[in-house]
């Protein structure tokens, strides 16, 4: 599933190659947007496996121990294993709504000012939905406000 872009490069996210633009392309071209799909949909399937893991792990490992240390142990390690799940739901939620931009073809530009994002910044951080001035000047605003 991964892509040959330029072999001579080390593999982004889930093994796929950096995605390097024909001389000339538009941003965001059909090709640009199908790269950052396939992504995006392997990030999804993979947070998929894990919840399912979880749901299987948590059945075959749930005891009613008679002792309650090691019940109180058993119930702390499924509580942080269902936190970190339910961070993985909501980035999973987040993953749709970028594959839904791509689809509506409004993917790789910023939603405060609408400019392009740039295609390395969306290889490291697939759901960006601002560019690196406007992130920063929102993190500087919730610095000066906490």
């Amino acid at each position: 599933m991964a892509q040959n872009n330029a072999t001579n490069l080390e593999a982004g996210p889930f093994g796929f190659q950096p995605y390097e633009p024909e001389e000339g392309e538009e941003y965001m071209s059909d090709k640009m947007e199908e790269h950052f799909r396939q992504i995006l949909q392997a990030w999804k399937d993979d947070l998929m496996q894990e919840v399912d893991r979880t749901v299987s792990h948590m059945q075959d490992e749930a005891a009613n121990f008679p002792d309650p240390n090691d019940r109180a142990t058993q119930e702390s390690e499924f509580s942080l294993e269902l936190r970190t799940r339910d961070r993985e739901r909501k980035l999973i939620k987040k993953i749709e709504s970028t594959l839904n931009m791509i689809d509506e073809h409004e993917y790789g530009y910023c939603e405060s000012c609408g400019v392009e994002i740039g295609i390395r910044r969306l290889e490291a951080r697939p759901t960006a939905s601002q560019c690196i001035d406007c992130k920063t000047l929102d993190e500087i605003r919730e610095k000066q406000m906490s």
